[in-house]
Formats: structure tokens, C-alpha cells, sequence
């Protein structure tokens, strides 16, 4: 018999290109991942990778793998989440995923009530910046932030929440002293992937200093606190921070609508419903505050 894990390791070097790579989205280290793919090489007869310059590339052999691998992990996830739609027990384990800031900066007082309310609820909470997959069971509930409805994969269930929308914000301070006719530069605070938004530069405060950039959302913010210049920020984030004022001129722009999102069988389970309904409560709360109406 073939064993499952060996097939996922072969999954994840196959996807990710590299043994690196498959180790990053398992949690396991280097040689794990060497050592699985090693055994279902040897179970199999065959070799299923080539290693080359530019990463690890699937032999033929690896080729046929591989399709026979995806059937095998979409039964699992089949049968995964035929099994867990069927407990309805308030007890067990919950995964959400959602993005960082909304966890820091708003939600997390909220997943703190839920907690106490449900003690034998186990909740992990996955609030990195790539957001976990809930087709292949990541995660049970994602809380996401969506520009276009038609975007949502057709095999996920969606419960809609509040818009959110963003504005841009600099330091009261920084603001005060450029009021006051203070030269210092003021720079553009940028997450490096983003870069500087043409929604966000129709404020009074013209940035006249290179960029400082960022790799993180709370680097920026701890960034335009100091005084360095101006970023945009959602406003639950901005209009919450008392250290913080919108630049004026600046208008608001719309990132998308906030969205609870479940796949499949997990929906119907008594802890996913109970969370949902008790989050998209705490959202509407929150709209006000999620749209800029200060």
C-alpha cells in the first residue's frame, strides 16, 4: 500500500518546484520532505524528480504520478469534508483564516468573546499574509476581502459582509508641522509589493522625499506614526489610531466587500455555523467604521 503522506510530499515538491519550497508549506524540514519522496520512489520503482539548476522537474514516471496524486487528495478532501459536515458537536478544532490586519486591528477582541463562549471550541486562528486554501482544507472559514463577487470559486458558500474602504493618513504631529511650514521631506510609506496607489495621490500633502518601503502592514504603520510621511491604510486601522489623521483632500476609496467563506460539507457543521453567524454580527457593528464614517 502507498502511503498517503508520501503522496502529499510528492504534492508539494511537485507544486512548489523545489524541496524548500515543499518543507516552507508542510512545516516539515529539508530532509523530511528528501526522506518521503525517497520512500514512495522506492515503494514505486521509479524515480519521480529530476534535479536541475532551476529546481526539481517531474520525470514520466513523476508526470503519471502526478495525475494519479490529484485524484487521490481530492477523494481525501472528499471524504474529509463529508465526515466533518456530519458533526455537529460545539467541540473541536476551528481553522480561520484571515489576513493580519484584520485580525490585529479589529478582530481580535471578537475571536476572544467567541473563545470564551465556546471553551471546547480549539480555534486556530491563520492570519499570515497568504491566505490558506479552503478547497484543499487549510483552513474550515475565510474571512476575505473581495473586489469582484465573480471572482469567488463557484464551489465555495458565501456569507456577505460590510465594504470596507481605505483612505490615505499621515501623523497629527507630521501634519501640525506642515502646517507650520516645516520643509522635512515627506516621504511615501509603500508596502513593497503594492507601490504607490493613483487613487491615493489627490490629497493637499504632496509627498517630496524618496519612498520608504516596508515588507509588512505593521511596519507601515509604525512607520507613518513616526512622522516619516504618508501611506494609505484601511480606515478601521486609520481612524482607530489617535496618533493618526487622514491628509486632507484625501478621499476614500473602496478595496471591496468583506466576505465569510466556507466550502463544501464544512458549512453545515455545528461550530463553522455558530461562527459565522456570530462574526457576521460583529461585522455589521462594524460597518460605520469599515466605510470611513468617522
Amino acid at each position: 500500500m502507498i502511503d498517503w503522506d508520501d503522496v502529499r510530499y510528492f504534492l508539494a515538491v511537485a507544486r512548489g518546484g523545489s524541496v524548500r519550497a515543499a518543507a516552507q508549506r508542510l512545516g516539515v524540514n529539508h530532509s523530511t520532505v528528501l526522506r518521503r519522496i525517497a520512500q514512495l520512489e522506492k515503494r514505486l520503482g521509479a524515480r519521480m524528480f529530476e534535479k536541475r539548476p532551476s529546481g526539481y522537474r517531474l520525470t514520466d514516471a513523476g508526470e503519471e504520478v502526478l495525475e494519479l496524486a490529484n485524484q487521490m487528495e481530492a477523494s481525501s478532501h472528499q471524504l474529509e469534508t463529508r465526515v466533518f459536515g456530519r458533526d455537529q458537536s460545539v467541540r473541536g478544532l476551528l481553522r480561520v483564516t484571515l489576513a493580519p490586519t484584520l485580525a490585529t486591528h479589529l478582530l481580535m477582541p471578537d475571536l476572544a468573546d467567541f473563545a470564551r463562549l465556546h471553551p471546547d471550541i480549539e480555534l486556530d486562528i491563520l492570519s499570515y499574509g497568504e491566505l490558506a486554501n479552503l478547497t484543499n482544507r487549510e483552513a474550515d472559514v475565510a474571512l476575505r476581502v473581495v473586489y469582484d463577487r465573480k471572482t469567488l470559486p463557484l464551489n465555495l458558500h458565501g456569507l456577505k459582509g460590510p465594504e470596507l474602504f481605505g483612505s490615505v493618513y499621515m501623523s497629527r504631529d507630521r501634519l501640525a508641522a506642515w502646517r507650520a511650514g516645516v520643509l522635512d521631506a515627506i516621504r511615501w510609506i509603500v508596502i513593497s509589493s503594492d507601490g504607490i496607489q493613483d487613487w491615493a495621490r489627490g490629497g493637499e500633502v504632496g509627498a517630496t522625499g524618496a519612498p520608504f518601503r516596508v515588507t509588512d502592514g505593521e511596519a507601515q504603520i509604525v512607520a507613518v506614526r513616526q512622522g516619516l510621511g504618508i501611506t494609505t491604510l484601511p480606515c478601521f486601522v486609520g481612524d482607530a489610531d489617535p496618533q493618526l489623521v487622514r491628509v486632507p483632500g484625501a478621499g476614500l476609496h473602496l478595496y471591496g466587500t468583506l466576505w465569510l467563506l466556507t466550502q463544501g460539507e464544512t458549512r453545515k457543521t455545528k461550530r463553522v455555523q455558530l461562527f459565522t453567524e456570530f462574526v457576521s454580527r460583529r461585522l455589521a457593528v462594524y460597518a460605520p467604521l469599515l466605510a470611513g464614517l468617522r
